[in-house]
């Protein structure tokens, strides 16, 4: 046997792989800003960057964090943490390659030129079975390019895996060079497809390393852009269609999902851009759709569904063209009318509700009117909680990547956990949002985000909508009226002997928001026919004296009480601005139907 038959091929090691892994995901956070630029397909949200950072993020802190002696472990673990932390249709589509990755070589303590390219085949078709309808000009057609160039040079005599990585590289850069000529949306905002740069970033992160070594980990500068960052990116407002504004992702797990009818499910119920990543234990879904509850309903017919969320694409898409505005969040506590917040672009991060041993996005995934409907025919009392800091996250690091800076209006802080979730969030942004404490849940709570909203479309600065705040803040009133306190029993917010008084004597229990933003019993209405009218009564004269009110009337599952409640205070206030809502759970799950609440504010010409 002669010297170039006794030695053994190159390979790359589990040691190397990860480091490799750790240069191209910091190459991809680094250029998430400019991702987020040229994001314009499969719809212009500007969040590419931030999806795929938050992928790739996922498996940096978790697989990539630890050492690895075999490559099959490492890429098992890499492939579990993507999916779990995959964000968005590229994010989904960029777990599902590495999940095939690890599926190709699950067996293999190192990989030769001839293995790495077979998985990495296998990572393509895999990213591409994922998706119910495959479009070329995408990151699709950048690792499949990617993976042809490997297929090629493992045939070649050398089998150096290191030679075969740098002529496939040139090949996936020449692929995304092609995008614009294969979607005209690309050529027509003159750009590459923002996924398909991206895992080109990840390439060029990992050649880094190839060529570098350690000293790559240590220098990670920003890639050069593949356009000019200078340049304007046109974002069409119909190009986000209305009918599925919300992109919805959640986490399927199960002993034996079949992937296969999971997605064949979706396609039949119409989801769009639907990516469905995974293997048989823990399945990401991806998809646009008009109702995410029917998406996430559709998916727990396959097991257990768990990380839901789902980004309203018109208000993502509304930051991306705001450049000089001041963001608005708030929680869904606040019971703010849609319109409202369509029309001022406020974000609205859902709290959670859990009911019959699943959980729900609240508005989202279950609308205050399902709400009800399903209270009613719940054994248990419905529970709510906090979202978590992750919700938070991911719209501030929308909004601060385009626009100049952001205002949250909070859940009063005794009330809730949901500001400290937020104000969490908060700390770990480069420019930290403001989170302020609005004192208020349901309607005053919604009456001061509506106010921010309207200071921000008129150019006001985050400083001045939150001093202005603060001095609406003690002027704005929040009372509520429960018909039924037995679910207040129920739950231990009223005290057991209380609920036999008020069958007895007919007492109506009036609540109010105090200064310290807690919520206590106020007093009593005797008034069971006209109870709307008395309440409307029990308001006013405790109302000051002011030219005119903007009012939120709310009312939990009783439309007719809520317009009789909003009708008697016209009569008895100057009421200058006027909604009606239906409140959600953080008022219905306690107070019960039948419920309706009351937020008073100056009108801004009146205070």
């Amino acid at each position: 046997m002669d010297a170039a038959q006794s030695t053994p091929a190159p390979a790359v090691t589990a040691a190397a792989l990860r480091r490799a892994m750790i240069a191209g995901t910091r190459r991809v956070i680094a250029a998430r800003d400019e991702l987020n630029r040229i994001n314009v397909f499969p719809v212009p949200d500007g969040d590419t960057g931030n999806n795929l950072a938050s992928t790739l993020g996922n498996v940096l802190q978790g697989a990539l964090s630890r050492r690895s002696r075999h490559i099959g472990e490492l890429l098992a673990r890499i492939g579990n943490d993507a999916i779990d932390g995959a964000r968005g249709n590229s994010g989904a589509i960029m777990a599902q390659f590495l999940v095939g990755l690890a599926e190709q070589a699950r067996n293999a303590p190192v990989l030769d030129a001839r293995a790495l390219a077979a998985a990495v085949r296998r990572g393509a078709d895999s990213a591409r079975s994922a998706l119910a309808k495959p479009v070329e000009g995408t990151i699709l057609s950048v690792i499949s390019a990617f993976a042809d160039a490997l297929d090629e040079a493992a045939g070649q005599a050398s089998g150096d895996p290191r030679t075969g990585f740098t002529s496939a590289l040139q090949r996936a850069r020449r692929a995304l060079a092609d995008t614009p000529r294969q979607m005209a949306v690309l050529q027509k905002a003159g750009v590459v497809d923002a996924g398909a740069r991206g895992f080109v970033d990840w390439l060029e992160g990992i050649a880094e390393y190839v060529d570098g070594g350690p000293r790559a980990m240590r220098m990670q500068a920003a890639p050069a852009a593949a356009n000019d960052a200078g340049a304007e990116i046109v974002h069409l407002h119909e190009d986000v269609d209305p009918d599925c504004r919300y992109c919805t992702e959640c986490l399927v797990l199960g002993d034996a999902i079949d992937r296969a009818a999971l997605q064949a499910a979706l396609v039949a119920l119409g989801v769009d851009s639907l990516v469905v990543a995974g293997g048989r234990t823990r399945v990401r879904v991806h998809g646009h759709v008009g109702s995410p509850q029917v998406l996430f309903d559709a998916c727990a017919l396959h097991g257990q569904v768990e990380s839901m969320k789902a980004d309203d694409m018109l208000q993502q898409q509304r930051s991306t063209e705001s450049p000089t505005r001041v963001a608005i969040v708030t929680d869904s506590a606040a019971d703010l009318p849609a319109s409202l917040a369509d029309r001022l672009g406020i974000h609205v991060v859902p709290v959670r509700v859990s009911l019959d041993g699943r959980d729900y996005l609240d508005r989202l995934g279950l609308t205050a009117g399902a709400f009800y409907r399903r209270m009613a025919a719940s054994a248990q009392l419905p529970k709510t909680s906090q979202p978590p800091p992750g919700d938070f996250r991911r719209v501030f690091e929308h909004v601060l990547a385009h626009q100049p800076g952001a205002v949250y209006v909070g859940l009063s802080r005794p009330l809730s956990g949901t500001l400290q979730a937020a104000e969490t969030a908060a700390r770990a942004q480069l420019r930290p949002p403001a989170c302020l404490d609005s004192g208020h849940v349901s309607a005053g709570q919604a009456l001061l985000a509506w106010r921010a909203g309207e200071l921000a479309d008129a150019g006001a600065g985050a400083a001045e909508i939150v001093a202005e705040l603060a001095r609406l803040k003690p002027l704005t009133t929040t009372w509520a009226m429960a018909r039924d306190i037995s679910h207040a029993v129920r739950g231990g917010r009223i005290p057991r002997w209380a609920g036999p008084v008020v069958r007895w004597s007919g007492l109506l229990p009036i609540a109010k928001v105090r200064g310290d933003g807690t919520l206590g019993v106020a007093g009593g209405l005797l008034a069971r026919g006209r109870a709307p009218e008395a309440f409307a009564r029990y308001v006013a004269r405790r109302a000051p004296v002011a030219s005119g009110w903007r009012l939120i009337v709310g009312h939990a599952d009783a439309p007719a009480d809520g317009e009789r409640l909003l009708a008697a205070l016209r009569t008895r206030l100057p009421v200058v601005e006027a909604h009606l809502v239906e409140v959600g759970p953080a008022v219905g799950a306690h107070a019960g139907p039948g419920t309706l609440v009351v937020g008073l504010q100056p009108a801004p010409d009146a205070s």
